[in-house]
């Protein structure tokens, strides 16, 4: 891909939100080389502070305190927004349910369960007190590890089929924001060990997985495809966060570097005037 040094210079800054389990930090950032590839190339790059494991609902109106401070700094109207996994739930519910969609320009969601997980269906049918109960003791070590509101067992059944249908019938896109999302998956279990196991399980019920989700889960509006990398290897939940901090090894066909991939999404957006 030959672009020009401002591939990543769009009209408005770019927010970017994480998915579950982690924060927004300084020194381990949850997209590891992206930001700064980016910046490097012209966005100006931003993050949505929301929790690591609140709700949807929380989470978004957290989103909605940044995005204001984001146009009060860059004195922009709108922003651009990259969102992986859960973090798409929750700038689709800011822009719907909150009413930001004057202040959105574009969303890109990258492995967001917009369909709900079919595997999550299938686990959760043991006791929900069980649920309640490991849920409830993982909100107390992210409690510990700052976040302000935890709700595990809310957003986990956020990732239900069902809850993913009613979700989506109250959260419309929103005219005049555009919309793109994209899919990934591993080759193989043996990918990326972190994933190896729930990689297992996914393709038990759903087939091939980024490690987490199937295609079909992050299908949505604009749908640009499912990607992996070069190699053996593929692209896992991880891989797709750059949590490796490197490329997937020798050039061939697919996706080399991680990096690469969020230039050329950035790059689109840029030519389509966002």
């Amino acid at each position: 891909m030959n672009f020009r040094d401002d591939r990543a210079a769009l009209k408005y800054p770019l927010m970017m939100l994480h998915g579950m389990g982690f924060r927004d930090r300084k020194y381990a950032c949850y997209w590891g080389r992206i930001p700064s590839v980016l910046e490097a190339h012209g966005a100006r790059v931003r993050f949505g502070g929301q929790d690591s494991c609140g709700s949807v609902e929380e989470n978004a109106r957290r989103v909605k305190l940044r995005l204001e401070e984001v146009l009060a700094e860059t004195g922009a109207e709108k922003v651009n927004i990259f969102a992986h996994s859960k973090g798409g739930l929750e700038a689709r519910y800011l822009i719907s349910t909150l009413g930001c969609a004057e202040q959105v320009a574009s969303l890109s969601t990258f492995s967001t369960p917009h369909n709900g997980s079919v595997t999550v269906d299938k686990l959760l049918k043991v006791p929900d007190g069980l649920v309640r109960l490991g849920c409830g003791a993982a909100d107390l070590w992210f409690r510990l590890l700052g976040d302000e509101s935890p709700d595990v067992y809310s957003s986990v059944q956020s990732f239900r089929t069902d809850s993913a249908e009613k979700f989506n019938a109250e959260n419309p896109d929103a005219p005049g924001v555009y919309y793109q999302s994209f899919g990934f998956v591993m080759k193989k279990g043996t990918a990326d060990m972190l994933m190896a196991v729930p990689w297992a399980v996914v393709n038990h019920f759903e087939g091939e997985n980024d490690g987490l989700l199937a295609p079909r889960a992050v299908e949505w509006t604009n749908f640009r495809g499912v990607y992996t990398g070069s190699g053996r290897r593929g692209i896992s939940h991880c891989d797709e966060v750059d949590l490796r901090r490197r490329g997937f090894g020798k050039p061939s066909e697919g996706i080399n570097d991680i990096t690469e991939f969020y230039l050329w999404a950035a790059a689109g957006l840029k030519d389509m005037g966002y």
